[in-house]
């Protein structure tokens, strides 16, 4: 199963403040970078539960009709209506296994403990990282601490005018 990354961060690192919030994002996701396409190469997501849980206070529900598999031990909030929502738990191979068994072929992780947790499985191929031009100082990293290098080839990077910047890397296995 091939599993990938699309996320925006702060130029210093940070995918949310340390309360969770998204403002310093573009609204909307800014211009057109790539998420549609992204969006329409992926047969499921898997998120934590507490992207789930800011998802949940968006206007819309951002994934229209894939099939979102939260992971959580804890019961969650009641998908919105249309939203396919099933909550999961467990390690990340076991996840892998089980979609897999499920005939998923391509997910898209996303949240920060979800994102750290299935690369140090080694279970992420391709990481797509777009940074808004904004330090915000403090809040939630994309990455933590390693226990070893990941080794990472850069495949492209892409400007846009808005100033995001986005680059685009495989995981070196």
């Amino acid at each position: 199963m091939k599993a990938s990354v699309f996320i925006g961060t702060s130029v210093d690192g940070f995918i949310a403040r340390a309360n969770g919030d998204l403002d310093f994002l573009p609204p909307g996701g800014g211009e057109p970078h790539g998420y549609a396409d992204f969006m329409d190469a992926v047969d499921a997501l898997v998120i934590g539960r507490n992207t789930y849980e800011t998802v949940l206070a968006f206007d819309t529900w951002p994934y229209g009709e894939k099939p979102v598999f939260v992971l959580s031990t804890n019961a969650l909030a009641a998908a919105p209506a249309g939203a396919i929502v099933e909550q999961l738990s467990g390690e990340p191979a076991e996840i892998v296994s089980e979609l897999e068994a499920r005939g998923i072929r391509h997910i898209y992780v996303d949240g920060g403990i979800t994102i750290q947790r299935f690369l140090l499985a080694g279970l992420l191929q391709r990481l797509s990282i777009t940074r808004v031009p904004v330090l915000i100082g403090e809040g939630i990293p994309l990455f933590g601490a390693l226990p070893h290098d990941v080794r990472l080839e850069h495949i492209a990077t892409r400007h846009y005018q808005s100033g995001l910047v986005q680059s685009e890397y495989v995981v070196v296995a």
